[in-house]
C-alpha cells in the first residue's frame, strides 16, 4: 500500500491527538505587547495541514509574527449561507516550574493531553483540522460553504487577529451568517442518565482599564496628605471587595430553568449562593455570569523606598452583562471616587443570541447521536471571545467545542490554569460530534 493510500485511511479520530500535541508544542504565548513568539509558525503549520488535503489557505500577518490562517471549503450548495468555524492559536503564558508536565510538551499522561492551550483552545483547533482533513481526504464535501479561521491575538482582545480580519479583510467572510468557536459544548454530568452540554449563546462585554492617581512627590519621611499610592490603594480595595448585584439575563434565566429541570428542583435566582453550590466544577464559570465584575490585576507605583511618587497606576479587568454596560460604569465610577482617572486599555461589547434555529438543532442531534444522555442547554460565558468581532459582520456566534468530560475533572480550572489538560477520549468524541454537526448544519 502506498503512503498516499495509507494517508487516505487515516481518520480524524486517528490523528486528532497528534494534531493537538503538535499545536501545543508551538509556544504561542501572548503577553499583550508583541514581546511573545507570535503565532506565525503555528499559522504556517496549520496552512500546510490544510494544503495537504487540497485547500488553498491564506496567511494574514497583521504585525510581524502575528499571523492568522483562513481557508474556505466549498459546499455542495454554495447558494446557502456559509458557516464559520474559528479558533485562536495564541495562548496565555505559562511558567513551567509550576506544572506537572512541561506546558509546551504536549505530554500524554493519565488519559489526557497536557499543555498550555489544551482547552483554550488548541483542542478545538485540532478537532477542526482533523475533521476537515478527514472529510476532504474521503471526498465528503459539507452541505454548505465552511470558512475555517485559525486566529492570532484572541488572548489580548483580538486586535491583531479577528478584529484585523474583520476590519481589513471582510470579504473572507462573505455569505457567512453563523459561527461556532469557544467556550461551550462541554458536558456537565448530572447523573448517568443525564449529561448537560453547555452551549455558549452569550458573553459578557469587557472594559480592561488603567486607573491613575496623581499626588505630590516628595521625601518618604515627610507627611503627605495626597499620597498617590494611598488614594489609589483605597480605590482599588473598594473595587476589589465590591459585590455587584445579581442580574438575571435571558440566557441565564433559560440556563437556570433547564438546569432546574435536570436536577428536579427549582433554582431560585434570588438565592444564588444555594444555586451555585449545586453546580460543582462549573460553578466558577456560571457564578461570574450572574453579575458584573471588576477585578484588580496590576498595581504600579514608586521607584525607591524613601521617595513618595507623584503618580500611581493600577489595572482592572472589568466585565459587564449584556444590557448593563451603563450601570457597570456608573457603579465603577462611584467606587473609584473623584480623584481616580480611568481610561480603557481595551473595551468591547457584550453579545447575546437566542438558543434556537437549525444550527442549534444540528448541535442537539450531533450530541445525542454520540451520547444518548446528552441535553444541550444555553449558558453565558463570563469572559469574551472573537465572536465579538465577527458579530460586527452580522455573524451569529455560538460556543461549541464538544467534549464529553469525566465528572471529576475541574474543567473550569483548566482555563488559564496550571496543569491545563484535555482528555484523549474527549478529543475523539469531539471529532465525531463535529463531523455529524457539519452534516446536519
Amino acid at each position: 500500500m502506498s503512503e498516499t493510500d495509507t494517508a487516505r485511511n487515516v481518520t480524524g479520530e486517528d490523528e486528532v491527538v497528534d494534531l493537538c500535541r503538535e499545536l501545543i508544542r508551538f509556544d504561542t504565548s501572548n503577553y499583550g505587547d508583541h514581546s511573545g513568539p507570535g503565532e506565525r509558525k503555528a499559522a504556517e503549520w496549520v496552512a500546510e495541514k490544510l494544503a495537504e488535503v487540497g485547500l488553498e489557505p491564506e496567511i494574514y500577518e497583521s504585525h510581524p509574527g502575528r499571523a492568522s490562517t483562513v481557508a474556505r471549503i466549498e459546499g455542495e450548495d454554495p447558494s446557502r449561507p456559509a458557516l464559520l468555524i474559528h479558533g485562536h492559536l495564541d495562548v496565555v503564558p505559562a511558567n513551567a516550574v509550576d506544572w506537572t508536565h512541561d506546558p509546551f510538551s504536549g505530554e500524554i499522561a493519565d488519559g489526557c493531553v497536557w499543555g498550555r492551550g489544551a482547552v483554550d483552545m488548541k483542542d478545538m483547533d485540532a478537532m477542526t483540522l482533523a475533521v476537515v482533513r478527514d472529510r476532504l481526504r474521503s471526498g465528503r464535501r459539507p452541505p454548505r460553504d465552511i470558512v475555517v479561521a485559525f486566529l492570532a491575538d484572541e488572548e489580548a482582545g483580538g486586535t491583531y487577529g479577528a478584529r484585523h480580519l474583520v476590519d481589513h479583510h471582510p470579504d473572507l467572510f462573505e455569505g457567512v451568517t453563523e459561527a461556532i468557536s469557544e467556550v461551550g459544548g462541554f458536558s456537565f454530568t448530572v447523573n448517568e442518565q443525564r449529561r448537560l452540554y453547555l452551549i455558549q449563546t452569550a458573553e459578557k462585554g469587557m472594559h480592561w482599564m488603567k486607573l491613575t492617581v496623581a499626588g505630590t512627590a516628595g521625601h518618604g519621611s515627610m507627611i503627605h496628605r495626597d499620597n498617590a499610592i494611598t488614594e489609589l490603594s483605597e480605590a482599588v480595595a473598594r473595587v476589589g471587595r465590591h459585590t455587584f448585584p445579581v442580574r438575571v439575563t435571558k440566557t441565564t434565566r433559560a440556563f437556570l430553568d433547564e438546569l432546574g429541570d435536570a436536577l428536579g428542583t427549582e433554582l431560585d435566582p434570588e438565592d444564588m449562593e444555594a444555586t451555585i453550590a449545586k453546580l460543582g466544577g462549573i460553578a466558577k464559570l456560571i457564578g461570574a455570569s450572574l453579575r458584573n465584575t471588576a477585578n484588580p490585576t496590576q498595581v504600579n507605583a514608586g521607584y525607591k523606598v524613601n521617595v513618595i511618587p507623584g503618580e500611581a497606576t493600577a489595572h482592572i479587568d472589568g466585565r459587564f452583562l449584556p444590557g448593563h454596560e451603563e450601570e457597570f460604569l456608573s457603579d465603577l465610577d462611584r467606587l473609584l471616587g473623584p480623584h481616580v482617572r480611568r481610561e480603557d486599555v481595551h473595551a468591547d461589547k457584550a453579545v447575546e443570541t437566542t438558543f434556537d434555529g437549525a444550527l442549534v438543532d444540528a448541535m442537539r442531534s450531533a450530541l445525542l447521536a454520540e451520547d444518548p444522555a446528552a441535553k444541550a442547554i444555553p449558558f453565558m460565558l463570563s469572559a469574551g471571545t472573537d465572536a465579538k468581532s465577527f458579530d460586527d459582520l452580522g455573524i451569529r456566534g455560538f460556543g461549541f467545542v464538544p467534549l464529553k468530560l469525566p465528572p471529576e475533572l475541574d474543567f473550569a480550572g483548566m482555563f488559564h490554569g496550571v496543569d491545563e489538560r484535555v482528555p484523549v477520549d474527549g478529543l475523539k468524541f469531539g471529532v465525531r460530534v463535529l463531523d455529524r454537526f457539519i452534516d446536519a448544519s
